[in-house]
């Protein structure tokens, strides 16, 4: 399983190279850039940062189990802890957003609740729609976080993050009842994302590495969801428990090892998530009639 996009990640897999960023930009808890500094599309995947974003151009914005059509200026909030991706409509990225860690929230007391913010947690609302007044304020917060990383002022980080948090007031203004979120069946998104973290998973590699998902609990902790709710919609779709396919999965992937790697038995159990090879070997008998030594020397 990947880990989690860092802020180093996404300067590498940005489309504009490294010259184009100071160098405390890069390697500080904050960042502020234009949105054309962004892929036209950001695959699903948790990141171990904060994002706010002035979305301008039209897309989609992906997370768990739920979907929104950005097609209107829109303020968006993500979270680390939230798999997300975005799709664009449009050959452009216009807009701005800013990029922070845990160490930058929390380095002033006054701050430490912006985690905690309805707008960084699972279940809160992610986007906001702006009318044209909205848009030139939000522009003007971002505007000056931009202007003030460009100076060698010695508390301009204090000064941003005074402007962080204008945008959070700026955000609070703006949570009336809105209905931003449409959900586009939910089950089958459901179902498609826990689908696409299993196969991440595979083929395995390393075995030192184990699988670090493998129970309904481990994909609805990774999704953002009930795992109830993961199990109705997996059923639902496809008529098969999470559990049923998560076990059919790995099975595979043991049969597959075994007949053409030369990895041991315990490597492979290991590699599988088993703690002990024993325990590899009831499971994979109970699935498929016969023992992993039965399969690899039949």
């Amino acid at each position: 399983m990947n880990s989690p996009e860092t802020l180093e990640d996404f300067y590498k897999r940005s489309p504009y190279s490294e010259e184009n960023f100071k160098a405390d930009e890069r390697l500080g808890d904050f960042a502020v850039f234009p949105r054309s500094y962004c892929p036209l599309t950001s695959p699903f995947s948790r990141r171990s940062f904060y994002k706010v974003a002035l979305v301008l151009d039209p897309g989609r914005l992906y997370y768990a189990d739920k979907w929104i059509d950005i097609d209107r200026p829109a303020l968006q909030f993500s979270n680390p802890m939230i798999p997300y991706a975005w799709e664009t409509d449009s050959d452009e990225q216009k807009g701005w957003f800013c990029l922070f860690t845990e160490s930058f929230i929390h380095n002033k007391e006054r701050l430490g609740s912006l985690s905690e913010s309805p707008f960084f947690q699972s279940g809160g609302t992610p986007v906001f729609f702006l009318n044209d007044d909205q848009v030139k304020t939000i522009s003007y917060i971002f505007e000056k976080m931009v202007s003030e990383m460009g100076t060698d002022y010695e508390y301009k980080h204090e000064a941003v993050r005074n402007y962080l948090h204008l945008l959070m007031h700026e955000a609070v203004k703006l949570q009336s009842p809105q209905e931003n979120i449409f959900s586009q069946n939910a089950a089958s998104r459901i179902t498609s994302l826990f689908i696409e973290l299993l196969e991440r998973q595979f083929p395995v590699h390393f075995i030192k590495a184990p699988l670090e998902l493998k129970s309904a609990k481990d994909f609805s902790n990774q999704l953002s969801v009930h795992v109830n709710s993961l199990n109705r919609s997996v059923k639902g779709i496809t008529g098969k428990t999470t559990t049923q396919i998560i076990s059919e999965r790995i099975i595979n992937e043991a049969i597959t090892m075994l007949e053409h790697s030369d990895w041991n038995i315990s490597q492979i159990a290991h590699s599988l998530g088993f703690s002990e090879p024993n325990n590899f070997t009831s499971f994979f008998k109970k699935y498929t009639q016969q023992t992993p030594s039965q399969l690899r020397n039949g």
